[in-house]
């Protein structure tokens, strides 16, 4: 009977190690997924201060328009 208790014992022992290994690869997923999704959040935000920046820098005044054009077909 000692074997027979012993086994059931090492296949309990094993079926919580499994289920343990299951819980920590999804830990993981959602770890990775999360990061995944900030560094996408930091690279969105990078550009766009980045853009900021650059229109910043152009002066306020300036048309893309020729100035041979009156003001009214100015865009």
């Amino acid at each position: 009977m000692s074997k027979l208790s012993r086994s059931k014992a090492e296949e309990q022992f094993a079926a919580t190690q499994k289920k343990a290994r299951q819980v920590q690869k999804e830990k993981e997923r959602a770890w990775q997924e999360r990061t995944e999704h900030m560094a996408k959040l930091r690279a969105l935000r990078l550009a766009k201060e980045a853009a900021d920046k650059e229109a910043a820098e152009a002066p306020a005044g300036k048309d893309d328009t020729p100035p041979d054009l009156p003001k009214v077909h100015r865009r």
